[in-house]
């Protein structure tokens, strides 16, 4: 009996893959925490907390594997804040080819940064925007791990609580030509929702997308809504413009957002680790990543539908 023990596990031993890749989005809670606990210190543009999240995103990037568009991952802007003052931002933004002879790039983004420290109170931002880092992070395992059909670009953006000044900065001074960007995906807010909701942005003033994303729908393990795009209840629950997806909706960039409604720890100092559902949030990360496969998959016939 021994000998048949020690011989099926010798047998596992040597069929067992040396090194098994893990499933993309296994570190998406860490992602969280790490990136929202205090000593980040509120991930501010232009602060130490945000230059430490954004070493922190780098070595993930390097840990999975990937590589830089241009010649590093960091891509400078500046933008005059508050009495004209100057802040400097960093976007960072990786490369993974496509395996299709197709000439459209497809840009995935979520905001690194938050509100920093304000009257002796961090503002760790969790949800806000950890969660859609973790997101942007699992998406890249993914791609890495199977491959894209289009170039994917895995860019994430400083600047988004200062007025979107990383994506504007980005869509002003695209690493590839604008009008072979076939789309942004941007996350931002994945992580928190009573009813188990999940929204994604986007069919209702671009209807081509509709098919491809109530098909993710029906499947997702989360509640996927359609909505949040157009002003049928109200400017302020139309969120085209209020996030990093504006600024690629307003050149004209077919965009998908996805994320929560707003909730009490929105822009809180009590948006902690220790408040984001896990259950939810890890099948939240399993629809993004689904749906940003189902959209690369379908985004030659997207693009057409969009005239471009």
């Amino acid at each position: 009996m021994r000998l048949l023990l020690v011989s099926a596990t010798l047998a596992l031993i040597f069929t067992a893959p040396a090194h098994a890749a893990p499933k993309p989005g296994a570190h998406a809670l860490d992602d969280v925490r790490i990136l929202s606990a205090d000593d980040m210190e509120g991930r501010a543009v232009g602060t130490p907390g945000g230059a430490k999240a954004r070493a922190y995103i780098v070595k993930r990037f390097n840990e999975i594997g990937l590589r830089p568009q241009g010649e590093t991952f960091e891509v400078p802007f500046a933008f005059k804040a508050g009495f004209g003052r100057e802040t400097k931002g960093v976007n960072l933004v990786a490369r993974i080819e496509g395996t299709s002879t197709s000439d459209k790039v497809l840009v995935v983004s979520a905001h690194y940064d938050h509100l920093g420290v304000r009257k002796g109170q961090i503002y760790n931002g969790a949800d806000d925007n950890a969660s859609g880092v973790a997101g942007l992070l699992a998406v890249a395992e993914a791609f890495k791990a199977r491959p894209p059909r289009h170039t994917v670009l895995i860019v994430a953006f400083d600047g988004e609580e200062s007025g979107l000044r990383g994506a504007k900065a980005f869509v002003a001074n695209p690493p590839v030509p604008l009008d072979k960007i076939g789309m942004n995906v941007n996350f931002d807010m994945i992580s928190k929702n009573a009813k188990g909701q999940l929204y994604v942005s986007g069919p209702g003033p671009q209807p081509y997308l509709k098919p491809v994303l109530e098909g993710v729908a029906r499947t997702a393990p989360v509640k996927l809504m359609l909505g949040h795009d157009t002003d049928i209840h109200g400017k302020e629950n139309n969120w085209t413009q209020q996030s990093d997806q504006g600024p690629f909706a307003t050149a004209g960039v077919p965009w998908v957002y996805f994320g929560v409604e707003d909730h009490k720890e929105y822009h809180q100092p009590t948006d902690d680790f220790a408040t984001v559902p896990q259950v939810f949030f890890k099948n939240a990360v399993t629809t993004v990543v689904t749906a940003t496969r189902a959209l690369d998959d379908d985004l030659d016939r997207l693009n057409r539908a969009a005239g471009r």
